[in-house]
């Protein structure tokens, strides 16, 4: 494999490695009555657009402030780490 082929490869790999945001659709809302929970969700599993990333499954690490998922209305203060607001 010449050196060029070896980068037009990466360079392929990498480009569908990384989520296209015309494929990334915000989640609907749940079927049951819900409440955003911030600051618990682990990484790439958010439910909808963060301050640093437009849409769900996007977020970049573990417990990111700004990424909520819906979770039961009233149990989000019940969570490790969990703010029904995004946390500075």
């Amino acid at each position: 494999m010449t050196k060029f082929s070896m980068i037009a490869a990466s360079a392929l790999v990498a480009a569908l490695a990384v989520p296209t945001i015309a494929n990334a659709e915000p989640v609907e809302a749940p079927t049951f009555k819900a409440e955003k929970c911030y600051g618990v969700v682990k990484a790439g599993k958010n439910d909808c657009q963060t301050n640093n990333s437009s849409c769900a499954g996007t977020s970049r690490r573990d417990g990111q402030a700004d990424a909520w998922i819906y979770v039961p209305a009233g149990s989000c203060e019940r969570i490790v780490g969990g703010s029904v607001s995004p946390k500075a």
